[in-house]
């Protein structure tokens, strides 16, 4: 697909007629694009960095308003489940926006429309050109359409209470030890740094998680643990075996 096939094929799924869509076509250009092309064509990021900042002021609005009662723990618990790399990269798979974007050889052989990381980094550079270009209002009706449904399921599952707090308690129930996460992997632009975060419990490793900050890495690994322990044997008999391996 031509590029400006891949711009108009996005607009029309979108159901949005950009005025300027040198806006839409930055928002999915790849960095690793720019090695390939003879143009002056800038990267997603600088959209990305706004869009960050939008979605962080949308989602946090939404939150104080809907939820007048809980407190500021309460509502940044929620707030970072919404805007975590895993949650914003499955918002992108819904409206297939890995096959849009601009990526150089070795991103593509390297399977950069499916990584996560990427997938939201070009949904929040998306969300950027879509504030600038449509507006406010438009930007807040396009991603209310992901978190409104999200926040659904977030408030009646699991991801409402701390996955760090879940794990632990589960863990000093089950062998009078603690987590402990460890930052295996950090890369990425210093103003889009991402960290792939390993949580233990004592030599044995029970899950990973990336994301675009520590804390959220160790939500996601912490997320992955739970789920390790309940599609296990019972958790109490698996943390004894790492007890046992550590001594």
């Amino acid at each position: 697909m031509r590029d400006h096939e891949r711009v108009q094929t996005l607009q029309r799924d979108l159901g949005m007629e950009f005025s300027n869509t040198t806006l839409l076509r930055e928002a999915l250009t790849h960095r690793s694009y720019l090695n390939e092309i003879n143009q002056a064509w800038p990267s997603n990021e600088r959209l990305e960095f706004l869009g960050d900042a939008v979605l962080g002021l949308m989602t946090t609005d939404y939150l104080f308003h809907r939820f007048p009662d809980l407190g500021e723990g309460e509502l940044t618990n929620l707030r970072s489940a919404l805007v975590r790399t895993e949650t914003l990269a499955r918002f992108s798979a819904e409206i297939k926006l890995g096959g849009y974007l601009f990526l150089g050889r070795g991103e593509e052989m390297s399977q950069g429309r499916h990584r996560p990381a990427g997938l939201a980094c070009a949904f929040e550079a998306l969300l950027g050109a879509i504030y600038l270009d449509q507006g406010y209002e438009a930007a807040q009706h396009f991603i209310m359409q992901f978190v409104e449904p999200e926040l659904a399921a977030v408030v009646e599952g699991r991801l409402h209470k701390n996955p760090k707090s879940v794990l632990q308690e589960l863990v000093q129930a089950g062998m009078q030890q603690t987590p402990s996460y460890h930052v295996i992997e950090e890369y990425g632009p210093d103003h889009a740094k991402a960290f792939t975060v390993e949580v233990r419990v004592g030599t044995r490793v029970l899950g990973h998680g990336q994301d675009r900050s520590k804390r959220g890495a160790e939500q996601v690994a912490a997320e992955a643990a739970l789920t390790h322990l309940e599609g296990s044997q019972p958790a109490t008999a698996l943390l004894r075996e790492s007890s046992d391996s550590t001594v």
